[in-house]
C-alpha cells in the first residue's frame, strides 16, 4: 500500500492544492483542510455541514484561514487569488 492510499489527517500537509474561482452555487471540487488567502479581503463561505453562510471580515493578505469550506461565494468575497489546501 502506498503513502497516498492512506487516510489523510488534516494536519498532513496538502495534496491537491487548487485555484478557488468564488461562485454562488456551485460547490467546491473538493473539501479543502484550509483557504490560502492571497490578496486580502472578505470571504463569504459555507462549512461542510453547516446550514448557513459565514463571512470572515478583512483577512490579509497571505492569510492561512482553517476552515473547512463547501463553497466560496462570490457574492461577499473581495479577497483574491484563494488556493485551497485539500
Amino acid at each position: 500500500m502506498s503513502e497516498y492510499d492512506q487516510t489523510d489527517p488534516l494536519l498532513a500537509s496538502a495534496r491537491q492544492p487548487f485555484d478557488v474561482v468564488p461562485d454562488d452555487e456551485a460547490e467546491l471540487p473538493r473539501v479543502p483542510k484550509a483557504l490560502y488567502i492571497g490578496t486580502g479581503g472578505d470571504i463569504a463561505l459555507r462549512g461542510v455541514g453547516a446550514d448557513t453562510d459565514a463571512t470572515f471580515r478583512n483577512v490579509p493578505s497571505g492569510f492561512l484561514l482553517p476552515v473547512r469550506a463547501q463553497f466560496v461565494r462570490a457574492t461577499g468575497t473581495t479577497a483574491e487569488d484563494i488556493v485551497a489546501l485539500a
